[in-house]
């Protein structure tokens, strides 16, 4: 029987497929470090920020706060990566 925190459902590997998607997508196109980033991908960012932020506090879920740097490799990293982190079970 595996751990909660581990239980890889296929929604889940969805979102970590989607993620990793997202990084190498970021990487590929040189959008790495908001550079040719748009000012609409920005305020979605900021958006994920506030969002992860504020719901860490209230849940303490802190390894969602892993999605801070990942805001580095573009909202197609980063969001998936927050819906992978929360969706999985609180003990």
């Amino acid at each position: 029987m595996s751990s909660p925190g581990f239980d890889l459902t296929p929604l889940r590997l969805v979102w970590l497929a989607l993620a990793l998607i997202g990084a190498g997508v970021g990487l590929a196109i040189g959008d790495v470090l908001w550079r040719g980033v748009s000012a609409s991908e920005i305020v979605a960012q900021i958006a994920l920020l506030a969002w992860c932020l504020i719901e860490t506090s209230v849940r303490r879920n802190w390894a969602a706060l892993l999605t801070i740097p990942a805001l580095a490799l573009g909202i197609g990293c980063a969001l998936p990566l927050y819906l992978f982190i929360r969706s999985r079970r609180i003990a």
